[in-house]
């Protein structure tokens, strides 16, 4: 074989390497092309309803308000997240899972919710139940900051109103501070059979 053809065949194969490194580029780009847009969907997800149980340092957070309600029942559910104190007080996060969601690890509303991956609905409602008091919301917003400090600046209560005697606070804002909360009284017996 002369020196010729040893360059000749060299050459191929150091074209051949680099036309496949190409190819397997433009494969990575085409796969982070392909996946933005399921990434960004999952920016736009949307959570309609949220409920909470602040209890003895931990703070039990559903999506699903059938697992809400059987942990009212019960006291516990089957299925959960923790996150040891990571609550903005240092309580333990505790997130309740259907059964459908027992094995994710991601896609879960109120965990993404918390972690900034999705987004309250427009028409939001929200309940937390906290020493006797059931806090109702139609802002997100609204739910975080008590969720930080433990009491809502504006508000109306109904004392001793809830399905149980409870003492119902309906959490307003600057907004809306000034008006009866006709709509989140009747969302709220909507969903509790008119307390």
């Amino acid at each position: 074989m002369t020196t010729l053809n040893c360059k000749t065949i060299a050459l191929s194969a150091v074209l051949a390497a680099g036309l496949a490194g190409c190819a397997s580029m433009k494969s990575t780009e085409e796969k982070k092309v392909a996946v933005a847009p399921a990434a960004e969907q999952m920016q736009t997800a949307k959570v309609a309803e949220l409920y909470e149980v602040h209890h003895d340092g931990r703070i039990y957070v559903f999506y699903d308000r059938g697992l809400y309600e059987g942990f009212q029942k019960t006291g516990h559910t089957a299925y959960m997240v923790a996150r040891i104190a990571a609550g903005p007080n240092g309580e333990t996060l505790k997130f309740a899972l259907t059964g459908k969601d027992k094995k994710k690890r991601e896609g879960i509303p109120s965990v993404d919710l918390f972690d900034g991956k999705a987004q309250a609905d427009n028409n939001f409602y929200g309940e937390a139940r906290a020493e006797g008091r059931i806090y109702v919301f139609s802002r997100y917003e609204d739910m975080t900051a008590f969720r930080k400090v433990g009491e809502a600046p504006y508000r109306y209560t109904m004392i001793g109103a809830g399905p149980k005697g409870e003492t119902l606070v309906y959490v307003l804002n600057k907004d809306n501070k000034k008006q009866q909360p006709t709509q989140l009284i009747e969302a709220f017996n909507a969903r509790n059979g008119d307390a």
